[in-house]
């Protein structure tokens, strides 16, 4: 795929419109070009919290693999790039000037490869999380705590009242939060938004693919 630079030069009722210089008209009839894909860089810079997040992340990994610092970056920031980039994102970025999008997908990727490989932070890693809504959702599929990284009990963010029977219960679309035995016992002795408030969490509802994966119960197919 050939990609062309191009600008946005209107904004209408649904839609944007681009244009793109292109002066090789034989080329277009050669290869049919009819479709195309466009990308839409963001024009936000880094922020300052965004770097600290990310280097704090990847200190945390190096050291747990006995990688310095420029080694782990170089190791994270590939493997990102070449596998969890679009396309036309496929270029290495710099911490030092890159977008506010590609930071954030690139903070998440960290957090999601320490969930996955077990890896021990000094730091909760929901402080560090720039997009919580997918740091509380990866938590919740691999039932680990929020909070504290220790297996997790399935907590329903609406109270279920006493005697309620959890097997029988349609979880689908229900609030849930993954917490461990003493966040979970903690959270039951205050008011849900000043447990979440104090944690910075939120819960998440439960999909139809959540339910499945975590063995609740869900409206049938």
């Amino acid at each position: 795929m050939e990609i062309a630079p191009g600008k946005i030069v209107d904004v209408v009722d649904g839609g944007l419109m681009v244009f793109v210089p292109y002066g090789d008209l034989e080329k277009i009839i050669k290869r049919q070009y009819n479709e195309v894909q466009v990308g839409l860089p963001d024009g936000r810079r880094i922020s300052p919290e965004q770097r600290r997040k990310a280097y704090a992340l990847m200190r945390e990994i190096g050291e747990f693999y006995g990688y310095e610092q420029s080694e782990i970056k170089d190791v994270m920031k590939h493997d990102f790039v070449a596998n969890h980039l679009k396309q036309l994102q496929r270029e290495l970025f710099s911490l030092s000037d890159c977008d506010v999008t590609t930071a954030k997908e690139f903070i998440s990727y960290l957090i999601d490869f320490i969930l996955r490989n077990d890896i021990p932070t000094r730091v909760p890693l929901a402080s560090l999380a720039d997009d919580v809504d997918r740091y509380m959702y990866s938590c919740l599929m691999r039932r680990k705590c929020c909070i504290c990284g220790q297996k997790a009990d399935i907590h329903h963010w609406t109270r279920i009242g006493m005697g309620a029977n959890r097997k029988t219960i349609i979880h689908e679309g229900m609030p849930l939060e993954p917490l461990c035995r003493v966040h979970h016992t903690e959270c039951h002795t205050m008011a849900q938004e000043e447990f979440d408030e104090r944690y910075h969490i939120k819960s998440i509802k439960a999909t139809k693919e959540i339910c499945k994966t975590l063995g609740l119960k869900c409206e049938p197919d």
